[in-house]
């Protein structure tokens, strides 16, 4: 196991962030997620949107800490293959999934002011989606947690590229930690596949990022794998604000 450090909940200072990276430097993902749930358990939780690096990550988690709580953040415009997906895990992993809605007020009023695809007509408007969609309720997911794992990577998108394997979560004032953050696409396959892990059927299509349906479509032989992605937006705005 890395190093001791004290538990805290406290925010993380630089210096402390940086030697804790320069700890997990190279370590594989078991080391880094087994120092989280060393240091903050039991006050940690798991996002998981259901793609390749999260039914990976809770394959590792259910070895290691199946008590960790998992949860989900449904918009309410999910693909169908993401619901079949998440039933899958459900039984295959004998886990409660926790499932975290919208505001339904909020999106009333979205949807009958601006209309059901306003986030396709500006930054501004698609950030206001996610923002009712996906980053109010995971303030509400994160609520009383020192600590979140992710399933980020460095090589995902341009605006990635700085992720480190522990981060203070100045947005939602906790620590994320991104145990796939030097991981390549094909490691991740590698170990899909390695484990018989269930993955989103969408994977087969086309679809190397999947979000919600009105916002993903598969890429063509060569694009970035993000490219499905809010693919009308140039690549240095594709965050939801989950991640900013």
């Amino acid at each position: 196991m890395v190093g001791q450090i004290e538990k805290k909940t406290k925010e993380f200072t630089p210096q402390e962030l940086r030697k804790i990276n320069e700890r997990l430097e190279g370590k594989p993902p078991e080391e880094i997620l087994r120092w989280a749930i060393d240091t903050f358990s039991p006050n940690i939780g798991m996002a998981s949107s259901f793609g390749a690096e999260d039914v990976l990550l809770i394959d590792l988690v259910s070895r290691q800490a199946p008590a960790v709580r998992v949860f989900t953040l449904d918009t309410g415009r999910l693909h169908e293959e993401t619901y079949e997906l998440m039933e899958q895990v459900r039984t295959r992993y004998g886990i409660s999934i926790e499932t975290y809605f919208p505001a339904h007020e909020a999106v009333e009023r979205l949807e009958r002011g601006k209309g059901l695809y306003s986030f396709r007509e500006s930054v501004e408007n698609r950030r206001e989606c996610c923002d009712i969609r996906k980053v109010e309720p995971l303030r509400r997911a994160l609520a009383g947690l020192a600590a979140w794992i992710t399933g980020l990577r460095r090589d995902q998108a341009v605006t990635r590229t700085e992720t480190q394997a522990v981060e203070w979560d100045e947005t939602n004032g906790l620590v994320k930690v991104n145990p796939l953050v030097e991981w390549t696409n094909e490691q991740v396959w590698d170990y899909v596949r390695a484990h018989n892990v269930p993955y989103n059927t969408l994977h087969d299509q086309g679809f190397p990022s999947i979000g919600c349906a009105p916002c993903t479509r598969a890429i063509q032989p060569g694009e970035d794998i993000r490219a499905g992605r809010w693919w009308w937006e140039h690549p240095e705005y594709k965050e939801c604000g989950l991640h900013r």
